[in-house]
């Protein structure tokens, strides 16, 4: 704020002018960080206008702007507005007591067109309904404005043809919540125009038309217009609550899923990776036995060689019988030793391949295990969709039964609608007939009146003319008794002064009442300089001059009541058939709302149950891939597993027909 003011301060040397001490002291004072510049009652020069104009553009230091009772001329008003149309901060902005005239209401207007950070405008006592074309080009720009939240036009004496152009305005504008104008001069047809924009305009929440002669039946209408507003609001938020709800619960559902489906694939994977496990155990199993055969082999080989050793010692020396049949024997030991030896291996191989089948038993059962759960939990997503169809199924039942209560409802409104309609037209005709018989009567009267009253007034006329000469005659004599009235009316017109200065909102209230005063005053010294100088006949006639004007007021008195009970008894039926016909219109119009709305929530319905089925349609697929690559991979294992069967037995039938097979086992068995 601080680096504002002296920007202020530059800008008013900079056109020669001293800048105002009460603006910069305002602009001194500590603000938060969204502050109120408050310059109310402050008369702020045309050259201080220009420099906050040139100031307001773009970013300023507060949010809140109060320019009330400043007495801003026509181009100071011009030139603020001018620079906040561009202003991007100020939200809240108050011009009340300014006596805004048309170049003001055009300037307002510019700045609802082209301004979109200002809130809150507050015109309180301006007269803006005074100035027509400037009120209009006002109104325009509230059109264009999508903005403005809040309004504030007390005593700006807005009449019916004003409150028409505020109505024409409101049906287009679609960000205004607040609308106050109390003390203007609405009356009848611009409550009814009001009324009217009213619906078409949904979003108007607040509107006070207090101290305007509007009737109380329009009043009610009005409030009740509003009150619908506000419901309708409150049933699109709570709709809008069930849409973001239901996406929810769908995306939820959809993290669910995939979750499963996520947990479902690392299982999947981990049976791999475990299988590929047991597959690298076995194959280094299978490469150990190999070696245990190729080590079986040269220990064979090396038995042959000593059995041919043996045998070509036989025969070249059949005298060391005794020697070579011990040293057989050991032989013996030594090749049963071997057996024994060879036969505790194939059993630990046995034993070792037996619980190599039962580990992978125990896999196979812990796969199929997770077989079963992912069963489960694919019947438990079933009986989850199962019931979300239930509860659609029950949603549209229920939306078929309340379309069909609005259906009955609507006949029955239409049928109360025509029965109104011909007990109106019906009132309407004798209502017409009464007034025509009246008036005839009245406009007899009148005549009868009007002849006696002419007579009257001429008589009248003679008198004045008499008086006039003797008034002539004491003129002389009351130029210094006037003369002393011409101050006491000038000390009368300098209070009336002060008086419309303190109170600005009753201004053309008291200007005609200073005016009927000063008329007053006039007839009171005439009459006082008539009693003074003129005679008792002079006096008379006054008196019977008096007594004939009160009669004459006593008749268009009565004349004026009884026309306007007619008046207001013809108003009151208009506006009561008015607010049947707009109730009647209201609830058709809340009623095709509703039906609106109804199908909007089908569609959604019909599209997020199209979505279920679809996800779950997705799901089920991707879950039957599972399961068949699961089948796959068990008969996978299961071929694995024979495979391995048959090699261990293929190995040890192997062994075994070796081990007969060989020269040391025939040998074995000659002996």
């Amino acid at each position: 704020m601080e680096q504002f003011g002296r920007e202020y301060a530059r800008l008013c040397a900079a056109v020669g002018a001293a800048p105002q001490e009460a603006v910069l002291r305002r602009l001194r004072e500590p603000s938060g960080a969204r502050g109120r510049l408050d310059l109310a009652a402050q008369s702020l020069s045309l050259q201080t206008c220009s420099a906050l104009g040139r100031l307001l553009p773009g970013a300023a230091p507060f949010a809140a702007l109060a320019l009330g009772d400043c007495g801003l001329s026509e181009e100071g008003v011009r030139l603020l507005l001018h620079g906040l149309c561009s202003n991007t901060t100020v939200e809240s902005l108050d011009l009340k007591g300014n006596n805004l005239r048309t170049m003001g209401a055009e300037a307002l207007g510019k700045l609802l067109r082209q301004n979109k950070s200002i809130r809150s405008l507050t015109l309180e006592w301006n007269s803006l309904g005074m100035w027509e074309e400037g009120f209009s080009f006002f109104c325009q720009g509230l059109r264009a404005n999508n903005f403005l939240r809040r309004l504030d036009l007390r005593n700006n004496q807005i009449n019916h043809q004003g409150a028409e152009e505020l109505a024409m305005a409101l049906t287009q504008n679609t960000s205004l919540q607040e609308l106050d104008l109390r003390w203007n001069n609405i009356g009848l047809l611009g409550g009814r125009a009001l009324l009217n924009c009213l619906h078409s305009n949904k979003t108007l929440k607040r509107l006070e038309l207090a101290g305007n002669n509007v009737p109380g039946d329009i009043l009610k209408a009005v409030e009740q217009a509003l009150d619908h507003n506000q419901d309708r609001e409150a049933i699109l938020s709570e709709a809008q609550n069930q849409v973001n709800i239901l996406s929810k619960e769908v995306l939820s559902l959809k993290d669910e899923k995939n979750k499963q489906f996520m947990d479902f694939v690392n299982a999947v994977d981990k049976h791999k990776e475990e299988k590929a496990r047991s597959e690298k155990m076995s194959v280094a199993r299978v490469s150990q036995l190999q070696d245990a055969l190729d080590e079986q082999y040269s220990i064979m080989n090396s038995l042959k060689t000593k059995l041919q050793m043996t045998e070509a010692a036989l025969a070249l020396s059949e005298q060391k019988v005794h020697n070579l049949g011990e040293l057989l024997n050991a032989m013996k030991q030594e090749q049963n030793c071997v057996a024994e030896c060879h036969f505790r291996e194939l059993q630990q191989q046995k034993q070792e391949g037996a619980d190599r089948e039962g580990r992978l038993l125990q896999d196979l059962s812990a796969a199929s295990e997770k077989n079963l759960l992912l069963r489960n939990q694919v019947d438990e997503l079933e009986r989850k969709c199962k019931v979300q169809q239930d509860q659609l199924f029950q949603v549209k039942q229920d939306l078929t039964n309340t379309t069909a209560e609005l259906k009955l409802r609507a006949m029955e409104a239409e049928e109360r609608l025509e029965t109104e309609k011909r007990r109106f037209k019906q009132s309407l005709e004798d209502m017409e007939s009464l007034r025509v018989k009246e008036v005839d009567r009245m406009t007899q009267h009148m005549e009868a009146s009007e002849r006696s009253m002419h007579n009257r007034i001429q008589r009248l006329e003679a008198i004045r003319i008499s008086l006039e000469e003797e008034l002539s005659q004491v003129k002389a004599a009351a130029l210094t008794e006037r003369g002393q009235a011409e101050e006491e009316l000038i000390k009368v017109r300098s209070q009336a002064r002060l008086e419309e200065q303190r109170l600005e909102h009753l201004k053309e209230k008291l200007r005609l009442m200073t005016e009927s005063r000063d008329e007053a005053q006039n007839c009171c010294l005439k009459q006082k300089e008539m009693v003074a100088e003129a005679q008792a006949k002079a006096k008379q006639l006054s008196l019977y001059a008096d007594g004939l004007r009160r009669r004459l007021d006593e008749l268009q008195q009565d004349l004026a009541s009884k026309e306007e009970e007619k008046v207001t008894e013809l108003n009151k039926v208009k506006v009561e058939l008015q607010e049947q016909i707009g109730h009647l219109e209201a609830e058709r119009a809340a009623q095709d709302g509703l039906r609106e709305k109804i199908a909007a929530l089908e569609r959604q319905l019909k599209a997020l149950s199209s979505n279920h089925r679809e996800a779950l349609l997705d799901k089920e697929g991707e879950i039957s891939l599972l399961l068949e690559k699961l089948r796959m991979k068990e008969a996978e294992i299961s071929r694995v597993r024979e495979e391995e069967a048959q090699r261990a037995s293929f190995l040890q039938n192997a062994i075994m027909a070796y081990v007969q097979g060989s020269p040391l086992g025939t040998h074995s068995s000659r002996k």
